[in-house]
């Protein structure tokens, strides 16, 4: 999975969860490590 595209899924996730600023920030980079390790 290209990292441009991990990228957007992850921001996408973050975003629907809506945990505020800060919240959507950590919440993308465990996603995008999440899916960098599954995917990778």
């Amino acid at each position: 999975m290209n990292k441009l595209f991990r990228a957007l899924i992850a921001g996408w996730g973050a975003k629907k969860l809506g945990f505020g600023c800060l919240g959507t920030i950590v919440v993308f980079i465990i996603l995008y490590y999440l899916l960098g390790y599954v995917f990778g």
